[in-house]
């Protein structure tokens, strides 16, 4: 049996640095993540705030529509 030929034998040029992998950015990855946590805080934010101006004027709607005409909200005094 032959023994091996080496790189340098073969025509390729030995490599300088051995298996390394590449360095990552520490907050690179959670970047992304924190941005999409802040745009789903923002969209339920959104959406509590639009379904309770929903139900409120739904509530009025349905006092308006009985024939009640003392609908407003009374806020007491502080």
């Amino acid at each position: 049996m032959s023994k091996p030929e080496s790189r340098s034998e073969l025509g390729e040029k030995p490599n300088s640095r051995p298996n390394r992998q590449p360095r990552r950015q520490p907050d690179g990855d959670r970047r992304g993540a924190i941005a999409g946590l802040i745009i789903a805080i923002m969209i339920l934010g959104v959406g509590w705030w639009l379904a309770r101006n929903l139900t409120a004027a739904s509530k009025m709607q349905d006092c308006l529509m009985s024939g009640r005409s003392n609908c407003n909200v009374i806020q007491p005094a502080r």
